[in-house]
C-alpha cells in the first residue's frame, strides 16, 4: 500500500457551534479544501421534502438515494452545494430543512451513502471536513480531530442571529427547541451517533473569537506536523 501523503482534519461537535467557521476558515489558511457534511444531509433533507418521501418507508428512502448526487462546486471564496446540479446553499439552511435534518440523518441508508461518498472525497486532498461522525466514524484516523461544544444558550443565540440575518421569520423559544431535539437526536440515534473521539481536541468556544479558535487550531496543526516531520 503506497504511503499516505495527504492530511485530514475532522471536526465534529454540536449544532450551532461554529463547526463551518472555523473549517472554512482553517481550509482557506491552510489552502485544503473544505467538505460540509452537514450540508450533504441538508441536501438529502431538501430532496426528501420535495419529493415527499416518507421517512420510514426504507424502499422509497433507497429509491431516493440512488437519484441523488451532490457536489461541492467552488465559487470564488465561497463553495456552493449543489443537488442534482444545481446550487441549494440557501435553501437547505431554512428552517423547514433544519426542522428535518436530523430525522433523516438517523436513517442508517442516508449515512452508509453520505459516509461513503465523503470517504471518496477525502481520499486523496487535504481536506478539512466537519459533521458529527467524521471523526469516529468517516475518518477514524484522521491526523487531527477536534470536538466543538459551546454553552446551549450561546448556541441558540448564534443561530437566532443567523436565521434573522437571512430574513427567515422566527423566535428564539423556536431556535432553542430545534437546537435541542437536533442534539437529542444527533447524541442518541443508533446509526453513527454524534460522540467526541477519544484523542479529539476539545474546544468549548463559548467565549472564543473566532481568531482565537482558529489560532488554537492552527498551533496544534504545526505541532503534529512538526512532530511527523
Amino acid at each position: 500500500m503506497p504511503a499516505k501523503t495527504n492530511f485530514v482534519i475532522a471536526i465534529d461537535g454540536f449544532s450551532s457551534c461554529g463547526k463551518s467557521t472555523v473549517a472554512k476558515a482553517l481550509a482557506k489558511e491552510l489552502n485544503f479544501v473544505f467538505i460540509d457534511s452537514g450540508a450533504m444531509y441538508r441536501a438529502v433533507t431538501l430532496y426528501f421534502l420535495r419529493k415527499n418521501i416518507d421517512f420510514s418507508n426504507l424502499k422509497e428512502v433507497d429509491s431516493a438515494l440512488s437519484k441523488i448526487q451532490i457536489d461541492f462546486v467552488p465559487n470564488g471564496s465561497n463553495t456552493e452545494i449543489h443537488l442534482n446540479g444545481t446550487d441549494v446553499s440557501a435553501e437547505i439552511r431554512q428552517m423547514y430543512v433544519s426542522e428535518q435534518v436530523s430525522e433523516v440523518a438517523a436513517i442508517k441508508a442516508v449515512r452508509v451513502a453520505m459516509v461513503a461518498q465523503q470517504q471518496l472525497l477525502g481520499a486523496r486532498r487535504n481536506i478539512v471536513m466537519d459533521g458529527r461522525d467524521i471523526g469516529t466514524t468517516v475518518f477514524p484516523d484522521a491526523d487531527l480531530k477536534l470536538f466543538m461544544t459551546a454553552d446551549p444558550e450561546i448556541r441558540a443565540q448564534r443561530r437566532f442571529i443567523e436565521l434573522q440575518a437571512k430574513g427567515e421569520h422566527t423566535t428564539m423559544e423556536e431556535v432553542r427547541a430545534n437546537l435541542s431535539h437536533r442534539d437529542l437526536i444527533d447524541s442518541t440515534r443508533e446509526e453513527s451517533p454524534l460522540r467526541q473521539a477519544d484523542d479529539a481536541l476539545v474546544i468549548d468556544n463559548s467565549n472564543l473569537s473566532q481568531e482565537e479558535q482558529l489560532n488554537l487550531v492552527i498551533a496544534k496543526y504545526q505541532a503534529i506536523k512538526l512532530q511527523n516531520a
